[in-house]
């Protein structure tokens, strides 16, 4: 399925391995070597076949981990050398996956370079939820957004275009980012109550959930979830997994909570 000195970006979905597509795990089991992400979950890695050489190249914000180039240069020297090589990234490879240098560095390079498309965090959380990212009539247009900037860089994102009440606005690697998100939105007429639901760990049995408003969503991401990689749904579509949860008075309070 690979031929020798052939490069594949592989989406590795969200992490449940389960949500692998058939393709990528054929191309796993074809590869003589696989450059992974550091967020590509241990269930998926598990698939890889033990003759297979698994070279970890993940980035993590505020950890030692190779640069970009580096990465580039691995895969193009692996290619040249005759492997088989199988680039697996987290979620989709077009979505956010620096898929653009590694599809350059290859073409540059003289190397035949493919990709196999993979589950978007986006879509396995509102999967997890139980809710559509788009509704008739009330979400009309669903936005990909990512909040991840360089060491020291301002956020900078037209919040004009993104503080739309008729839209779903999905936002990656946000969590450092978000007092900065809300100030933007609101300040761009986004109601302050618009529900927000943050899923960290998306398909994975750590899976975290906490439903809040756009106001509120600073303290949310500071105090509701833990270390995993998280992403934002904004939105009226989300609205119903949003509901406050009720105690047992029938006030309305905002929880952690395993499931929604």
């Amino acid at each position: 399925m690979i031929e020798p000195a052939e490069v594949w970006l592989v989406g590795a979905g969200p992490g449940d391995p389960d949500l692998l597509t058939r393709k990528a795990e054929a191309l796993l089991k074809a590869a003589s070597v696989v450059f992974h992400d550091a967020l590509v979950g241990p269930g998926v890695l598990a698939l890889v076949p033990e003759h297979v050489r698994l070279v970890s190249v993940g980035k993590r914000s505020g950890r030692h981990s190779k640069d970009q180039r580096s990465i580039d240069a691995l895969i193009v020297e692996a290619a040249l050398a005759g492997e088989r090589v199988v680039r697996l990234k987290g979620g989709d490879p077009s979505i956010f996956g620096r898929a653009t240098e590694e599809l350059e560095a290859c073409h540059q390079a003289g190397i035949a370079v493919h990709i196999c498309p993979g589950i978007t965090a986006a879509s396995a959380a509102a999967a997890s939820l139980g809710q559509s990212l788009t509704l008739r009539g009330t979400a009309r247009r669903l936005t990909f957004v990512t909040a991840h900037t360089q060491k020291g860089k301002v956020l900078s994102l037209d919040w004009q275009a993104l503080a739309d009440p008729q839209a779903t606005l999905a936002v990656y690697m946000g969590k450092a980012s978000a007092a900065e998100i809300a100030a933007g939105l609101m300040q761009a007429g986004l109601d302050g109550a618009t529900p927000v639901v943050l899923v960290e760990s998306a398909s994975l049995p750590e899976e975290r959930r906490f439903a809040t408003r756009l106001d509120l969503l600073p303290l949310a991401a500071r105090t509701a979830l833990g270390d995993g990689p998280a992403l934002m749904l904004i939105g009226a579509a989300v609205g119903a997994a949003a509901q406050p949860a009720k105690t047992a008075a029938g006030k309305s309070a905002l929880g952690l909570t395993p499931s929604l």
